[in-house]
């Protein structure tokens, strides 16, 4: 055992000190492949993404943060110049529309031939009655006018509140290119509300240049307190405006999901939108030719539902071309925008 200690476990120590050692000698100095002539020259390459233009179906839904409002209060006007003779329905009440409000004594201008009686003494004044009516069903919120009042003809006189309400909408002027054939209806789900119904009458409006809001739809409607017009309920931006059926029941100022339809296109030629430079009507796609290299092509465009984009002419099935466009962006889920070179921005954090 003591020649064990002094001389053999020694030397097997030293034998595989003696073999680690050798290793790490033939991998620094000695490696299996041979070295490289220039060592700065890079060995890696950088491959462009392609993708292949294939057939698929496009769902163009553009989908808007709304909220419902109650429907502007209708101004009640004086169709005639001259005295309140009588009201007939007081302030608060509801009416139909055609309900005769008040009435207004109009003076009638006598002929000077019959001017005076056969003694010469002056006729009575004489008087027709105009009556004034509500101009919708609702309630009347406001009434302007007392008796022995004179009025002028056109001089609002009080407000018809109308017991509906309306979804709307502001639309990014990007949007505005999903929607160049104008649907007439939307799909609206409610917050915390009824299932999702459908929405007639449809309007988007863009404010003119200049105006100061009011009733750009030209419904003669106010601002009575309760609601507002479709613009001024959703800012100063081009909105999409749509009429709640009567059988839903609705309540100023819920939160709701509005859906427009924009179309639908099935069996169509599709390519990703980060392949394309353009958005809407017409771009240009990078198609691999031959030889592996890429050839700059204009295309016609259709339908998008922001991910995909339909190619309606220009491009042929099969054909490959760069995904990434140079100058195109992609738009992902979370709202930031990836550019071809990886950056990202993004115009609000995403939710957690």
């Amino acid at each position: 055992m003591g020649i064990a200690r002094t001389w053999v476990f020694p030397i097997l120590r030293i034998l595989l000190v003696a073999l680690v050692a050798a290793a790490l000698i033939k991998l620094a100095f000695f490696p299996d492949r041979p070295v490289d002539a220039s060592p700065a020259v890079p060995t890696g390459a950088i491959v462009e993404p392609r993708t292949v233009a294939t057939l698929g179906t496009i769902t163009n839904d553009v989908v808007l943060t709304a909220s419902v409002s109650a429907d502007a209060a209708v101004p009640m006007k004086s169709t005639a110049a001259g005295t309140v003779n009588k009201i007939f329905v007081a302030q608060g009440a509801t009416v139909a529309q055609g309900d005769v409000v008040f009435d207004v004594k109009v003076p009638i201008e006598r002929d000077p031939a019959d001017s005076v009686d056969a003694e010469g003494k002056p006729k009575p004044a004489i008087f027709r009655y105009v009556e004034v009516s509500a101009p919708a069903a609702g309630t009347l919120s406001s009434l302007s006018v007392i008796a022995d009042q004179d009025v002028t003809i056109g001089a609002t006189t009080g407000t018809v509140a109308p017991p509906t309400f309306s979804v709307t909408g502001t639309l990014e002027p990007s949007q505005q290119y999903r929607l160049l054939d104008r649907p007439t209806e939307a799909t609206v789900t409610i917050t915390g509300g009824p299932a999702a119904f459908t929405c007639g009458d449809l309007r988007i409006t863009t404010p003119l240049a200049g105006s100061t809001g009011g009733d750009t739809a030209g419904t003669g409607a106010v601002d009575g307190g309760g609601g507002g017009t479709a613009a001024g309920a959703a800012g100063s931006g081009t909105t999409a405006t749509c009429v709640v059926p009567g059988e839903v029941t609705v309540f100023a100022g819920l939160a709701a999901e509005m859906t427009i339809a924009g179309g639908r296109a099935e069996n169509v030629l599709v390519v990703p939108t980060t392949a394309v430079r353009g958005a809407a009507q017409s771009g240009t796609v990078w198609v691999t030719t031959a030889d592996g290299s890429t050839e700059e092509r204009a295309v016609a465009l259709g339908l998008t539902d922001g991910t995909q984009v339909q190619v309606t002419e220009g491009l042929a099935e099969g054909e490959e071309i760069l995904e990434f466009a140079p100058g195109a962006m992609s738009v992902p889920d979370d709202g930031c925008t990836v550019y071809p070179d990886g950056g990202m921005y993004c115009e609000q954090a995403p939710a957690p």
